[in-house]
């Protein structure tokens, strides 16, 4: 005698045997299929079963896609993300109500019955023939059940989709068949579970909690009567009974549930009666999907760990099994964020920038040493309205940035001087920088092809008064054009090429610097995160770090917990400790004497960089203490805004410097991210000071000024490598860096010129004044 289980119901045994005599009757009344009661049936039937014996023995079940929350790095929640909004729960955590009322109202006979209700099939067919067409079905909750993972198992995919909801003999048998393995494998109140997990409640919710939360903003344990019974309602059609929508449809269908519980025994008549007068009671929260809902500002940086997820490939092969992974969800990943700087990030960018100016403000903070990303923000907020954008100013265009990131101006010269100390080129080097003169040429490059100014380009320093010669400490606080053209000269471009290797500076679209001497003005454009994580490596006394942004990632699969491999930083030694300290005693002056005065950090050693470019289109400040680095990029994305007589943040600026406007941005951003923690002190070395006839105290600041026009250079949209100095398009001065040698003077006009079209359109957007076009130039 077959054996029969717990819960009633036939063993497969006796399903198999009943099969073959209801398989295909069973399947047309289910898929709504009117079919003959002579002649086709007996043909059919032979097909079916045949097919039925092809189909694979197990039913393979995906994990279902949950919500992926992302935290900061002290736990708190930062946003949530999701395919489809659902949380999986036990079924002990689902209201004993709201389990009566599902089954009472899909499936009234699911513990009298095993995969298939004979009975129900029956009645159905019986009903179905007295009306002519399809006025009732007889799918089980398991048929049910099976369905909906057909159904997850497409994903997003819409033609996936169609074919597991295709209204055929051929699939319901396939439904059939898997029904049976699945009531012998998991058993009634596993079948339940599953059935309330993974099934759609309308309003973007899929499974019991979610609908919970979405419609009463409360768990699925905690539904009362009727509030269950509107739930159970809703699954027939989510569409049509959607109690947001239509209030009245959805009532008569929740008392409809409520009578059918009534009917089987489930609650009393009085009960029901008494829940029918209630109204529905809702109280709807709604969707909060995606990195748009982020708090604290951090909706660029959610994007970022977004990107970082879909294109590292620790998370698979490609990005097809990357972004499967991502949309499954069930992700719990704890980044690098630290609340406590993204906060002054935001509060800085707020106090100083508003979101409707003309021009945006750009900041990124990292950890000298780690590579950690502590904070990311900018002015415009994250959104598709007037004044947001989707492009995030702090990265390159691979992670959701600029294609070119933005010309840097004079914090690009620390680059020039790490190579030449690298070089052995010693703190008091000394060149005598005129204040006119052609490129030098020739210059060595790294394949051995020597750079040639085959057409006279010049450069010139800002100031006729500007005359050499002069040591590195006095050039770089000036910004000496012509002492750096001369050092490019002297060291060649390959020593230059390899410390910008070593720091991982590139341009925003990734592609490697040209090997011109003009990018000694900071003439390209790169991301305030590559910048901030390069001039971290002179905080961490020579060694670099690449950035991350993800500390660690746990997946939720059923009941268990996973944990995933995440992306390491890979810090490596970009130049000694020696050079290192060097450099950071040459900045070390900017913020306490020098024209980024108003950037200095009153609690604590700091060092820095300010950088304006051609015609006020950028300013710069990058700097850093010995425990955090940051970068300030402010300008227009379509490099279209000259930052003169302009007003930012309500305040009007005759002429923007990078110490006037970044710098202060730097100053607060950094002093509340720094709040109650330690203040190391740098390791400085002793320059000798140059014994000179003029005023110590003169100082024209940035002076980056070379003229130079060669061929197939540094203008073409960045990408030029031909001969020729290539101008230096985009480089400009500002009052530079002053390293206690000065006073700090206004910061001059830059006179260099970026080529119209040198910065190409973004991906994605409209066009609302915010950098954010779509592939054509940004507004």
């Amino acid at each position: 005698m077959a054996k029969k289980r717990s819960g009633g119901g036939l063993s497969p045994t006796q399903q198999a045997a009943k099969f073959l005599g209801v398989s295909v009757l069973a399947g047309a009344v289910m898929a709504g299929i009117a079919l003959p009661a002579v002649g086709v049936l007996g043909l059919a039937a032979k097909g079916s079963v045949e097919g039925f014996d092809e189909i694979p023995a197990n039913l393979k079940t995906p994990p279902l896609s949950q919500r992926t929350t992302i935290l900061d790095a002290q736990g708190d929640s930062i946003a949530t993300v999701y395919s489809r909004d659902r949380t999986v729960v036990d079924l002990t955590d689902i209201s004993p109500y709201m389990q009566k009322a599902i089954v009472a109202i899909e499936d009234a006979r699911f513990y009298q019955h095993g995969a298939i209700d004979l009975k129900g099939v029956l009645r159905a067919l019986n009903k179905n023939a007295q009306s002519g067409g399809v006025a009732e079905g007889a799918s089980t909750l398991t048929q049910q059940y099976v369905k909906n993972v057909f159904v997850e198992e497409a994903g997003d995919d819409p033609t996936k989709v169609a074919q597991a909801t295709q209204q055929t003999l051929g699939r319901k048998i396939k439904e059939l068949k898997y029904a049976i393995q699945v009531e012998e494998e998991l058993g009634k109140k596993k079948i339940l579970e599953n059935y309330l997990n993974i099934t759609f409640f309308g309003q973007q919710a899929y499974g019991v909690e979610a609908a919970s939360q979405r419609y009463f903003s409360k768990h699925a344990k905690d539904l009362n009567l009727q509030e269950a019974a509107l739930l159970a309602g809703i699954v027939q059609s989510p569409s049509r009974y959607d109690p947001v929508n239509d209030e009245a449809e959805a009532t008569k269908r929740r008392n409809i549930v409520l009578q059918r519980m009534a009917e089987v025994g489930d609650i009393s008549q009085a009960e029901a009666d008494r829940a029918t007068k209630t109204p529905l009671g809702l109280k709807v929260s709604r969707p909060k999907n995606g990195c748009i809902t982020a708090v604290k500002g951090a909706s660029f940086f959610c994007k970022y760990v977004e990107k970082v997820f879909l294109n590292d490939p620790v998370f698979g092969e490609t990005r097809e099994e990357r972004a499967k992974l991502w949309n499954q969800g069930g992700l719990t990943i704890r980044t690098t964020l630290d609340p406590q700087a993204q906060e002054s990030v935001q509060d800085s960018l707020s106090q100083h920038v508003n979101k409707s100016d003309s021009v945006a403000a750009a900041v990124t903070l990292v950890e000298p040493g780690t590579g950690k990303i502590l904070g990311m923000g900018q002015s415009k907020p994250f959104g598709y309205g007037d004044n947001e954008t989707e492009i995030n100013y702090n990265v390159g265009n691979g992670m959701g940035g600029s294609n070119y990131g933005f010309p840097t101006g004079s914090t690009f010269k620390p680059f020039v001087a790490a190579a030449a100390l690298e070089q052995g080129r010693p703190p008091t080097q000394e060149y005598s920088s005129p204040y006119d003169m052609e490129y030098p040429s020739p210059v060595q490059t790294c394949d051995g092809k020597p750079w040639v100014n085959t057409d006279g380009a010049r450069v010139e320093n800002e100031d006729e008064s500007e005359v050499g010669p002069y040591r590195l400490k006095e050039a770089m606080a000036k910004s000496v054009n012509t002492y750096f053209v001369q050092m490019i000269s002297d060291i060649g471009m390959c020593p230059v090429m390899k410390t910008l290797d070593g720091l991982n500076v590139v341009q925003g679209n990734g592609e490697k610097l040209p090997e011109l001497p003009a990018i000694s003005l900071g003439s390209k454009g790169i991301s305030p995160l590559t910048m901030a994580t390069a001039y971290a490596a002179f905080a961490a006394r020579g060694m670099y770090c690449t950035p991350i942004a993800i500390e660690s990632i746990t997946q939720k699969i059923g009941d268990k917990q996973k944990s995933l491999e995440v992306p390491k930083s890979t810090c490596s030694r970009a130049m000694s400790e020696k050079t290192a300290d060097t450099v950071n005693t040459l900045l070390r002056g900017v913020v306490d004497s020098g024209t980024g005065q108003q950037a200095g950090l009153t609690s604590r050693e700091s060092a820095g960089k300010t950088g304006t470019t051609d015609e006020r289109r950028n300013a710069w400040f990058v700097g850093y203490t010995p425990n955090m680095s940051g970068a300030v990029w402010v300008g227009s994305a379509s490099q279209q805004v000259k930052m003169v007589d302009i007003t930012i943040g309500g305040r009007w600026h005759p002429k923007v410097y990078g110490g006037e406007v970044p710098g202060p941005i730097w100053r607060d951003a950094m002093a509340g991210a720094l709040a109650n923690k330690e203040a190391p002190s740098f390791d400085l070395v002793d320059i000798p000071d140059a014994e000179r006839d003029r005023d110590p105290g003169e100082d024209h600041g940035d002076n980056d000024n070379g003229n130079g026009d060669g061929n197939g250079g540094d203008q073409d949209n960045g990408n030029g490598d031909g001969n020729g100095a290539g101008g230096a398009g985009g480089a400009g001065g500002d009052g530079g860096l002053i390293a206690g040698l000065t006073t700090g003077g206004p910061e001059p006009d830059p006179t260099f010129s970026i080529p119209e079209g040198w910065f190409q359109g973004g991906d994605n957007g409209g066009n609302n004044g915010n950098g954010n076009g779509n592939g054509g130039n940004w507004p």
